[in-house]
């Protein structure tokens, strides 16, 4: 039965119809059922790790229905990462719109990475404004649930810079200006969409007169400071220089690299949460995520280790013994693995939960 009303108060759902019907769009929701605000999808990102950091609680990814950052160093992986979302994304059934300021990307790279280019759409990203009209256009037309990949949002002029000269304080400021007008048009229309949309940007050093901010902050990403409120994700990846970090084939050649990705924002969890992984990118074109699970379990207390040899205590109380370097061997017995991947859980998704006052298990959260 539906409540009754005093006279002179409209219901609810009174209200809502009439602020709908200023707005001429549906912006007026009830946060105990279908609103835009919740986030119920998220786009894997081919790292059980980075997942896990992402929400506080559960395993997760980028957000659908928000604007997120992939931020980087050169060559630390932000395309690679950004192919490895778009085939994930395909797979849940969404559009790929792949926008390409570099003229960049190679289709057998994608491909590898597991995205039908069949139909991923790329475009030529020539301008700023050129990106946000036409993603601005696309959601406008009714189409839904549709990932937009923008890289990178750093090496795309804006069309001043394109008719100007070459000096750079003619056109100072100009993009994030841009950029600051565009992301507050953005954020309803992704959010009711179901769409996403994932801006690749570059780290920079943080060049100040201050010597303590360049301490505490050696990085920054270009676009003004507007953006940083946009996005409800901020993933940044740097990687270590040192030849141990190099995955080199037996012909000699580096074939893979690891990444460390940090949480710089996140309106799901913490901030700061780090975590490692390998990449491939040559042949093979892959994350190896399995091989990160050891780093991210080692330190627990179900985890004992001897020498060269560890023992991974399972649930009967029985210890199985393994080497480090015979890590991914181990796992193809399914009790280890699936062991493995309970004490994963508990380690990187549980535990933090319940440390930061969140007394659910994992799988309640997860329901």
């Amino acid at each position: 039965m539906a409540k009754k009303t005093k006279p002179g108060k409209m219901s609810p759902a009174d209200l809502r119809a009439m602020i709908n019907k200023k707005a001429g769009m549906e912006v007026a929701h009830s946060l105990v059922g279908e609103n835009p605000t919740e986030v119920k999808e998220w786009i894997p990102t081919g790292s059980r790790w980075l997942n896990s950091i992402i929400c506080r609680g559960k395993i997760a990814g980028i957000p659908v229905g928000k604007i997120s950052e992939i931020a980087g160093l050169e060559a630390t992986g932000k395309s690679f990462l950004a192919a490895q979302v778009a085939a994930n994304a395909q797979t849940m059934g969404m559009q790929v719109i792949y926008f390409d300021s570099e003229s960049a990307i190679d289709p057998s790279f994608l491909s590898k990475a597991g995205c039908d280019l069949e139909t991923l759409l790329y475009v030529q990203a020539y301008s700023v404004e050129f990106v946000l009209e036409t993603i601005e256009t696309i959601m406008s037309s009714g189409q839904e649930r549709t990932l937009f990949i923008w890289d990178s949002m750093a090496f795309t002029p804006a069309t001043g810079d394109l008719a100007g000269d070459f000096n750079p304080q003619s056109s100072m400021a100009l993009k994030a200006r841009i950029l600051g007008k565009a992301m507050s048009k953005l954020l309803i229309s992704v959010a009711n969409t179901k769409s996403t949309l994932l801006v690749l940007n570059q780290l920079k050093s943080n060049i100040t007169r201050l010597p303590h901010e360049m301490l505490t902050t050696p990085y920054v990403t270009p676009g003004g400071k507007s953006l940083n409120y946009a996005y409800s994700l901020r993933i940044w990846l740097t990687g270590r220089k040192a030849k141990a970090s190099f995955i080199i084939n037996d012909k000699g050649y580096r074939i893979g690299s690891e990444v460390k990705a940090k949480i710089e924002k996140s309106r799901f969890g913490t901030s700061g949460r780090t975590c490692n992984f390998r990449i491939l990118w040559g042949d093979d074109v892959a994350i190896r995520d399995e091989e990160s699970w050891f780093a991210a379990i080692k330190d627990s207390d179900q985890v004992s280790q001897s020498g060269a040899w560890y023992g991974l205590k399972m649930k009967d109380g029985t210890i199985k013994k393994f080497q480090a370097s015979k890590w991914l061997e181990s796992l193809e017995d399914n009790d280890f693995r699936d062991r493995a991947i309970e004490i994963f859980d508990e380690e990187i998704i549980i535990k933090f939960a319940t440390q930061e006052g969140d007394a659910k298990s994992f799988y309640e959260i997860d329901e």
